[in-house]
């Protein structure tokens, strides 16, 4: 049976985080196969990362069955505007959910930017229930940190001018996916810019895992970095690609499918 480059998108199954937050899923492929969740970075969505880029129709080719998560404050998900409602602690949790929620484990797990820092957490902090991993878009650093908060907000309650050149580049970002709601990230930013959310080297995943980072990718050195502070790490590059284009890159779709179905 072939399968179409970008699959249909199912209605959402929805979730319930510990607090009571909708979180939208999305299944692909046959339930007995084995599981691949995938998780979006931020101020994207499932559709956005992994439908529209090809994962989702190459993950099928391979015989997995795909696991789609919009992570709170994206997608068809609730977003809450609390910066408390946005800690790395509540997007693990959301994570350990669904996995119970659909009763699987251990599962194969793919991540970028902030998915993927999010799965360097599950990954420690679930071990038995993360077979392996590919996190791309990783750096060491807190990169919301350098977001202007206070200039955020201005743009989205009165219309101000972003000038700050990295909080400007983050409202581009959010504002390219129609059903990104700016004040849930805001929140989230707010929530996480100073928190836990950054990889501990010191207590790094035991799993094989695959860092991958695009060649024109500012945090190309500190991916680096990460990857060689896993115990069973790999570090592929992703050439020509920056932080925002990698997940489209064949090369990495191509490169991560294939750890992904490795024994």
């Amino acid at each position: 049976m072939s399968i179409p480059l970008i699959p249909e998108m199912p209605d959402p199954q929805y979730v319930m985080s510990r607090e009571g937050y909708r979180l939208a899923t999305y299944t692909w492929g046959d339930e007995d196969a084995p599981v691949v969740i995938c998780v979006h970075g931020f101020a994207s969505s499932c559709r956005d990362n992994w439908v529209n880029t090809g994962w989702v129709r190459e993950l099928l080719r391979r015989g997995f069955r795909v696991l789609g998560v919009d992570q709170r404050g994206h997608g068809a998900s609730e977003k809450p505007h609390e910066a408390s409602d946005y800690t790395m602690e509540a997007l693990v949790s959301d994570i350990e959910n669904v996995l119970d929620t659909y009763m699987i484990d251990p599962v194969r797990y793919l991540g970028y930017s902030l998915g993927a820092r999010v799965g360097w957490h599950v990954a420690s902090e679930l071990p038995l229930r993360v077979e392996r991993a590919v996190l791309g878009g990783i750096p060491d650093g807190r990169p919301l940190g350098r977001l202007d908060i206070a200039q955020a907000r201005a743009y989205v309650d009165h219309g101000e001018e972003v000038t700050d050149p990295v909080t400007r580049n983050y409202v581009t970002l959010a504002e390219r996916v129609d059903t990104n709601d700016l004040r849930a990230l805001i929140a989230l930013a707010g929530g996480m810019r100073f928190g836990d959310e950054d990889p501990d080297l010191g207590n790094p995943p035991q799993q094989p895992i695959v860092v991958a980072t695009g060649s024109e990718d500012k945090i190309l050195a500190e991916s680096r970095e990460v990857a060689a502070g896993l115990p069973n790490g790999h570090f592929v590059e992703i050439p020509g690609r920056h932080h925002f284009n990698a997940p489209g890159s064949r090369d990495f779709r191509t490169a991560g499918a294939d750890f992904l179905a490795a024994d």
